[in-house]
C-alpha cells in the first residue's frame, strides 16, 4: 500500500508556508480563490492613483493597442472585475504578485508577493467582525509576537470636517497623526484657527494609543458630533466582538493608522510581527471605493506581505533536512534508495551523500557505510 508523502515545512520559505496556510484558513471562512492577469488597463490604476501605495506604473502597450499595465494592486481589480454574489456578498481570497516602485528614491520596480482577502457588496456587522479576526488570526499563522493596531477612520474624519480642514492643511494634519507628531498636530491647529477646545480633541486623539480596555473612554471623550459618535459605536461593537473571543490581548488601539479618505472611511488597522519592523498586513474598510467604481455596498480587505516574511527565514533555526544519509561506494544504489525511500515515506525529509557538509543542519544522521564497512 503507498503511503502519503508529507511535505517537509523546512522546505519551504516562511512566506511559501504563510501563504499556503492562510489560504486554508479563508477558505474554510468561505472565501472563494480570484485569479487575475498580471496586467489590467492602465486607466483603471489612473483614475484611482491615490488608492496605490505608487503611483509609479510599468506600462506597455497591448496588440489591440491599449495601454495596458503590470498590475501595482490587487483590490481594484477584483472590484472591477467580480460580479455580485447571488448572496449580495462577495468573499474573496487572492495570492498574486503585483509590480511596484522599489522606493526610497530607487528607479527599479520590485516583485512583491501578497496573500488576502476581500469582502464587498452587502456588508452587515458580522461580516466586518470577520474580516478583523481573520486579520488576527493571519498575524497568529506566522509569529505568536504579533500585534493588531486599530483605528476608525470616521472619527478622524469628523474632526477634520468639524475643523473644515481641507487641501495642503487637511494633509499636513494626516501626517502629522500618522507620524504620531503631537507638536505637529499643536502646530496644524494653531495654523488653522480652530478653537482650543477642537485643538485639544486632535491633541488627544493622537496621544491614544494602548490596549482596547485601557483606551476605548478616552475616545469618547473626543467623540461630540453624531457621526463621530456613531464610528465610536461600530468600533465598540468590533472591540467587544474581540474581547468575546478572547482576543483582546494581541490588539491595540492606535489612531496614527491612517489610510486616504478619499477611499477608506471606516475601520482601519494594521499588523505587526516580531522581528519585522514594518506592518506586514494593512487593510480597512474603503466603501468611498466601491462608489467610486460604481459599485454599491461597502466593503473592507487586507493584504499581507509575503515578500516581507524572509526576514523570519534569517532569524530562523530552521534545519535543512530531517535526516542526512551517509553511503559509500560499497553501498549499491538499490540498498541506499531504500533506505532514503524508508525514511521518506516515515514523513522525514532527507539529504544524502558520502560526506555531510558542515553548514548543513539536519536533526539526525544515518550512516549506512557502517552496515557494509563493519
Amino acid at each position: 500500500m503507498n503511503k502519503m508523502i508529507h511535505t517537509d515545512k523546512n522546505i519551504l520559505k516562511a512566506g511559501e508556508r504563510v501563504s499556503l496556510s492562510l489560504r486554508g484558513l479563508y477558505r474554510c471562512f468561505g472565501y472563494k480563490q480570484y485569479k487575475m492577469s498580471r496586467f489590467e488597463e492602465y486607466d483603471l490604476y489612473v483614475r484611482n492613483k491615490d488608492f496605490l501605495v505608487s503611483d509609479r506604473v510599468i506600462t506597455f502597450t497591448g496588440a489591440s493597442g491599449k495601454l495596458l499595465a503590470l498590475k501595482p494592486d490587487v483590490t481594484l481589480s477584483i472590484i472591477k472585475n467580480t460580479p455580485e454574489s447571488s448572496t449580495g456578498l462577495n468573499k474573496i481570497y487572492y495570492n498574486e504578485t503585483v509590480y511596484r516602485s522599489s522606493g526610497m528614491g530607487s528607479n527599479d520596480f520590485s516583485e512583491i508577493m501578497q496573500t488576502g482577502l476581500e469582502c464587498f457588496g452587502a456588508l452587515d456587522s458580522y461580516s466586518v467582525c470577520e474580516v478583523v479576526l481573520l486579520a488576527l488570526r493571519s498575524l497568529e499563522q506566522i509569529s505568536d509576537k504579533h500585534i493588531l493596531d486599530i483605528s476608525h477612520m470616521g472619527i478622524l474624519s469628523g474632526l477634520i470636517d468639524e475643523a473644515d480642514l481641507s487641501g495642503e492643511v487637511r494633509d499636513k494634519m494626516l501626517l502629522c497623526i500618522s507620524e504620531k507628531n503631537r507638536a505637529g498636530v499643536t502646530g496644524v491647529c494653531r495654523e488653522s484657527g480652530m478653537t482650543e477646545s477642537l485643538a485639544k480633541r486632535f491633541e488627544k486623539l493622537v496621544d491614544i494609543y494602548g490596549p482596547i480596555e485601557k483606551v476605548l473612554d478616552q475616545i469618547g471623550e473626543i467623540c461630540e458630533t453624531d457621526y463621530e459618535k456613531e464610528s465610536l459605536s461600530e468600533l465598540s461593537l468590533i472591540c467587544e466582538t474581540l474581547r468575546s473571543c478572547g482576543k483582546l490581548g494581541k490588539v491595540c488601539i492606535d489612531f496614527s493608522v491612517v489610510n486616504d479618505m478619499s477611499y477608506y472611511n471606516g475601520i482601519s488597522f494594521k499588523g505587526y510581527i516580531d522581528k519585522v519592523p514594518t506592518g506586514v498586513l494593512s487593510g480597512g474598510r474603503y466603501d468611498n471605493l466601491m462608489k467610486k467604481m460604481g459599485r454599491s455596498g461597502g466593503a473592507i480587505g487586507f493584504a499581507v506581505y509575503l515578500d516581507l516574511l524572509e526576514r523570519l527565514d534569517e532569524h530562523s533555526d530552521k534545519i535543512d533536512c530531517d535526516v542526512f544519509l551517509l553511503y559509500s561506494d560499497e553501498n549499491s544504489p538499490n540498498e541506499v534508495y531504500t533506505c532514503a525511500n524508508e525514511v521518506i515515506l516515515g514523513g522525514e525529509s532527507l539529504m544524502s551523500g558520502k560526506e555531510k557538509p558542515d553548514d548543513i543542519k539536519c536533526a539526525r544522521v544515518i550512516d549506512i557505510r557502517k552496515k557494509v564497512e563493519d
